[in-house]
């Protein structure tokens, strides 16, 4: 059971519907950010840190921006939710070469390893996703990362719900 949709962790509940899943048999994958830690235990965190260039226009949505920019690197959060979870994967969704240093901090403040990172190219077209792997492709075999193709933008399409 996969719980997930914005940021689950958020909701009153979670943790509950999460912890009888269990109980009944289920494999449970939380889908976070990160942000926050409400003491959950899952059998795989997904966990997606955001970079900084990953947050609304701060002159369009300044107060998005800022509470983006405020929450987003929740650091002891997301170790805690590591420590609670039986296996994690880290997601990370690259724009440019220009975020390759931003991952690696981020890499170096978590507890995890390389074969835990995966990484996938920003990119809404199957001409933009090929453009992107001639260079991020490279960079994740070289750093003993798993590069990870944006499959449903290439059978969809970029559409919502997919």
């Amino acid at each position: 059971m996969v719980l997930t949709g914005g940021e689950p962790l958020l909701f009153p509940g979670t943790v509950e519907l999460n912890d009888r899943l269990r109980e009944l048999g289920f494999h449970t994958t939380i889908e976070t950010a990160g942000t926050v830690d409400p003491g959950i235990t899952c059998d795989l965190l997904s966990l997606s840190p955001k970079f900084a260039s990953s947050g609304p226009d701060s002159n369009q949505h300044a107060g998005w921006a800022r509470r983006h920019e405020s929450r987003r690197k929740a650091v002891p959060a997301m170790v805690d939710l590591i420590g609670r979870a039986l296996q994690t994967q880290v997601k990370f969704v690259v724009n440019d070469p220009s975020d390759f240093t931003e991952l690696m901090d981020w890499v170096d403040q978590l507890p995890i390893e390389s074969q835990q990172v995966w990484v996938m190219p920003q990119a809404m077209t199957n001409d933009a996703l090929d453009r992107a792997s001639e260079w991020l492709r490279p960079w994740c075999d070289e750093n003993r990362f798993h590069f990870c193709d944006r499959m449903q933008i290439r059978w969809y399409g970029n559409r919502r719900g997919t």
